[in-house]
């Protein structure tokens, strides 16, 4: 099924030109993380927001948090390329990159691609999704409403 996912994930990629390998849904994400320990999961959120918001629940050998931009004030984290090589050296690993909505992981796919990263997937929607109608997030799209394991704050 990995294989699967993977192919869907790329097949998205090229349909929406994208500048990295491709994207999925949270559920595929899941999935692919289930079935492949090689895959890596880089939460590219504040330590801010996983602290306060909640985190996903996978093996810890597949979770890495390196911050986009950093909590206060949301400047650019200038040490993310050097954080991230840190994090995965091999950069045929395939990395799937959540953020909160799905705007700051395509931001990360692009830079880490751009970098030589050869296998870079934004998760869809990230890990709280889109708002709902009331202006509040994890009910519509993403990690939380698809009731994928995750601990809260």
């Amino acid at each position: 099924m990995s294989h699967t996912i993977l192919e869907k994930a790329r097949q998205l990629g090229i349909d929406q030109s994208l500048p990295y390998a491709g994207a999925l849904s949270s559920e595929d994400a899941y999935t692919l993380l289930q079935e492949n320990v090689d895959v890596m999961l880089v939460d590219v959120r504040t330590n801010a927001e996983r602290d306060w918001v909640g985190r996903v629940l996978i093996k810890e050998t597949q979770h890495h948090a390196v911050q986009w931009s950093l909590y206060p004030g949301g400047t650019p984290n200038p040490e993310f390329m050097l954080q991230l090589n840190a994090a995965i050296p091999n950069k045929d690993t395939v990395i799937v990159f959540l953020c909160r909505s799905g705007v700051r992981s395509r931001h990360a796919a692009k830079l880490a691609s751009e970098n030589g990263y050869t296998a870079c997937f934004d998760i869809l929607q990230g890990f709280e999704g889109d708002k709902d109608h009331h202006g509040h997030r994890k009910t519509v799209g993403g990690w939380c409403s698809a009731d994928l394991p995750w601990l809260g704050a």
